[in-house]
């Protein structure tokens, strides 16, 4: 199969999909209604059923679906590649646990929702700067290495945090809302809550866009790297501060959304091919695809809505063990 039609195929399909999401739900829309509400044209005054549905409910979602898929995707192909492990994914350094350690506790001292989106925002970003410092005062191990079990060891103890929490909680109304943000959805998204992450996760995007080149270089040993002309330190730091502004960014609006950071990379992987200059944009319109698809499954086959990171799971881990085991054949 051509190069340039493997590279082009998931932007088309994205665009497919974002289309059938917008007719697809439990208020079904005709195409020519669609079509309609999407330029306005209707002379109803107020708007129609189908203006409201489509520019207040379904818009704002499928957007925030597009670009959340994006950018876990995104990053989950960044820190495979940064760590040379197929099995790293966004939550590695603990951004994930951070962002909803700082939820539950805005939950939990009831914050509005844009106070608990700062705060879970803020502690995904404490916690990797938390990570980076400790990991750099064990000199004696690899840089690499020393990131990752300092990833390990603060993510299990902001984890813990977050457990006993849900235990001070009150079970009749904060531990609800705390259960529900940790299982992920993009129920709650608005266009006010795309304004505020779009900038960050763009402007993290860029730079990884434009080295992205460097990626294929720190594949190899740091000191090969170094020879080829690449200042290993600083081009791993960017990486990971633009891979972690958009996952915590990202998670801040939607709460954990699993398995995505982990499956698209490998998927776009087989697709195109490990050379990260096309790697990451196939990532990212193969992760926006996938986090939009399962987003109008949980809220179209089912009367009442199923949380996004359930359905990741289910689709998520049956395909990572199909490629545990075809890898094992090869």
């Amino acid at each position: 199969m051509k190069l340039t039609f493997r590279f082009w195929l998931p932007p088309v399909l994205l665009l497919g999909v974002a289309m059938s999401a917008c007719l697809i739900g439990q208020y079904h829309i005709a195409f020519h209604d669609f079509w309609q509400a999407l330029f306005c044209l209707s002379s109803d005054t107020p708007r129609s059923e189908v203006e409201t549905v489509l520019w207040h409910i379904r818009l704002p979602r499928i957007f925030t679906a597009i670009i959340v898929g994006a950018a876990l995707s995104v990053a989950g192909a960044t820190y495979q590649g940064m760590f040379k492990n197929p099995l790293v994914s966004p939550d590695i350094l603990g951004v994930t646990a951070g962002a909803g350690l700082g939820a539950v506790t805005a939950i939990y001292f009831g914050g509005s929702l844009l106070t608990i989106q700062i705060v879970a925002f803020l502690g995904g970003l404490l916690a990797v700067a938390l990570v980076y410092l400790i990991s750099r005062t064990a000199p004696h191990h690899s840089p690499t290495l020393a990131l990752v079990l300092a990833g390990i060891a603060i993510a299990s103890l902001l984890s813990a945090g977050i457990s006993l929490l849900k235990i001070l909680s009150d079970p009749y109304s904060q531990l609800t809302t705390i259960t529900f943000w940790l299982m992920g959805g993009l129920n709650m998204a608005t266009l006010n809550d795309l304004a505020l992450v779009s900038p960050l996760i763009c402007a993290s995007l860029i730079p990884l866009i434009l080295l992205r080149w460097r990626m294929n270089l720190l594949s190899l040993d740091d000191e090969e790297a170094e020879t080829l002309g690449i200042n290993t330190k600083r081009t791993r730091l960017i990486f990971i501060l633009s891979a972690t502004l958009m996952t915590s960014a990202a998670v801040s609006i939607t709460g954990i959304i699993g398995w995505v950071g982990l499956i698209i990379p490998h998927i776009a992987r087989l697709w195109i091919g490990a050379d990260f200059q096309r790697l990451l944009p196939t990532s990212l319109f193969i992760g926006a695809t996938f986090l939009l698809l399962t987003d109008t499954i949980a809220r179209s086959i089912f009367t009442i809505e199923v949380p996004l990171g359930i359905i990741t799971s289910l689709v998520g881990a049956p395909f990572f063990l199909s490629l545990l085991i075809q890898g094992g054949k090869r």
